[in-house]
């Protein structure tokens, strides 16, 4: 068995934050997937391993030494609504240590009930779990920070949801699982000392460099929310939505986490919603950024006593740190756009050119990924387009813009192509890969795989991997697995 190497940080926290429990073993284990570059990287070493012993290993049937299973307390506004919260169906193993001294959480997800479960079974269907391990793995190969899918195996036991459906187990790999739910959940205990401790363990986890500055709360806001809001950029840079942008799905860390309901849109709208429970649009493509920063609010909201002792000059203080990620934040979405279409330097049109841009997609229906690729590829997504009287007068607009740059259209191109993908998990090939896999399919699954771990590379023989799917074939809602 490899050597994890663990040095388990969180269960020195008090222990109203987690509650240790033993793995539930699964009665049927079967390896379904193995990440072995993630392992490389982890400094694992699973070839004396049979897959067999694999399963096991990833099915909590056997624990690796040094595991110190438990799950998490957290809070979190789950739709708007706050609710005390935790680990229903996910249980940590430990920190395990990297080679490069990197600190990462070893995490199972969906297997078995723990002290927060409530009504819920604890347990994941085979098809979500293999859909968070290729988003996220899409994510990795986009540049985007995310969770990673270590490995999936099925159990061997059904869970009942609409209808039964095969049981499998996720091993997440995340920086931490610390959230903004986190820092919600010792706020309500009405302990201002829980929050610190709380505050001064994550300064020293993720932010060290913060960890004797003179408001600790305050330099964790401004440090989590710059993370995060980029992280929104880049979101929207790819066309994802996450779909479930709750508190308790907020790291610490700035990493993209639970890929439940999410998708990445084919045809350009701010209104996209693939959630089969977001019935409002709250968690919107185009209202991640809003939501956003309302998450980072209730994040102050739980830092007040860390960021000043006098409650006044706490929310004083917050507010503007809260104002100026906001101003952060859009500097940072008008440089992704500009890279997007190949600005360099900045002129005071250049919001407007950006906007009129994605005005045109939402009344064209254009594809997302496609078009910024095409205007990459040769500055005209096509001749039909081109006709179009509003687009052309847009292009006119973007080619003279960057003909005042003075940079050529080659290096234009070039930088165009590091910002726009060719290859994102559409929405079929995904579903199809899923299907596929969940009846014991897995070259469906490799294929896409394969595609999405070299994303900003067009090559021959793709082009299915590169085209949204026809009307009839749309994938319209997503769900949370639960």
């Amino acid at each position: 068995m490899p050597a994890f190497r663990f040095d388990n940080t969180y269960t020195r926290l008090p222990r109203l934050f987690y509650s240790k429990q033993g793995a539930v073993a699964a009665p049927a284990p079967k390896l379904v997937l193995l990440n072995h570059a993630l392992a490389r990287d982890l400094g694992l070493d699973f070839s004396g391993m049979d897959d067999a012993a694999l399963a096991a290993l990833f099915s909590g049937k056997v624990l690796p030494q040094g595991a110190e299973p438990f799950a998490q307390a957290y809070a979190g506004h789950q739709f708007g609504g706050f609710s005390l919260l935790g680990d229903g169906r996910a249980l940590m193993l430990g920190e395990h240590v990297a080679p490069d001294g990197r600190r990462v959480d070893i995490q199972f997800k969906g297997s078995g009930p723990t002290r927060y479960s409530r009504s819920g079974d604890g347990r994941a269907a085979l098809g979500p779990m293999l859909r968070e391990y290729v988003i996220s793995e899409a994510m990795q190969a986009l540049g985007i920070p995310t969770t990673r899918s270590l490995a999936v195996v099925a159990t061997g036991q059904p869970v009942y949801r609409e209808r039964p459906l095969p049981g499998a187990v996720l091993t997440r790999v995340a920086a931490s699982h610390l959230r903004v739910g986190t820092f919600q959940y010792a706020a309500a205990q009405g302990d201002p000392a829980l929050v610190a401790t709380l505050v001064e363990y994550a300064l020293e986890r993720h932010y060290p460099h913060l960890k004797d500055a003179a408001s600790p709360g305050l330099a964790l806001l401004q440090a989590v929310g710059e993370r995060q809001l980029a992280l929104v950029v880049e979101w929207l840079r790819v066309g994802f939505i996450h779909g479930v942008m709750n508190t308790d799905n907020v790291t610490i860390a700035g990493e993209t986490i639970d890929y439940g309901p999410c998708a990445f849109m084919d045809a350009h709208d701010p209104t996209t919603v693939f959630s089969s429970i977001d019935h409002q649009g709250r968690y919107a493509f185009g209202n991640q950024p809003r939501i956003m920063l309302w998450n980072l609010a209730r994040f102050a909201e739980s830092l007040l006593p860390s960021i000043d002792a006098d409650g006044e000059r706490a929310v004083e203080q917050a507010t503007a740190v809260l104002h100026a990620l906001a101003d952060t934040f859009e500097a940072g979405w008008l440089a992704m756009m500009g890279r997007k279409i190949g600005l360099s330097g900045s002129e005071s049109d250049d919001r407007a050119l950006c906007d009129d841009l994605l005005s045109w997609m939402t009344q064209a229906r254009a594809d997302h990924t496609n078009t910024f690729r095409a205007l990459a590829v040769d500055g005209l997504p096509s001749e039909a387009v081109f006709a179009d009287p509003a687009f052309g007068q847009w292009h006119a607009r973007w080619r003279a813009r960057l003909g005042r740059q003075g940079d050529a259209l080659p290096a234009v191109f070039e930088r165009m192509h590091a910002a726009n993908p060719a290859y994102i998990p559409r929405n079929h090939q995904v579903e199809a890969a899923l299907a596929a896999g969940s009846t014991g399919d897995l070259a469906p699954m490799h294929r896409l795989l394969e595609v999405l771990a070299d994303p900003y590379a067009a090559r021959d023989g793709l082009d299915d991997y590169a085209q949204p799917a026809v009307p009839d074939g749309q994938v319209y809602q997503t769900f949370c697995g639960t």
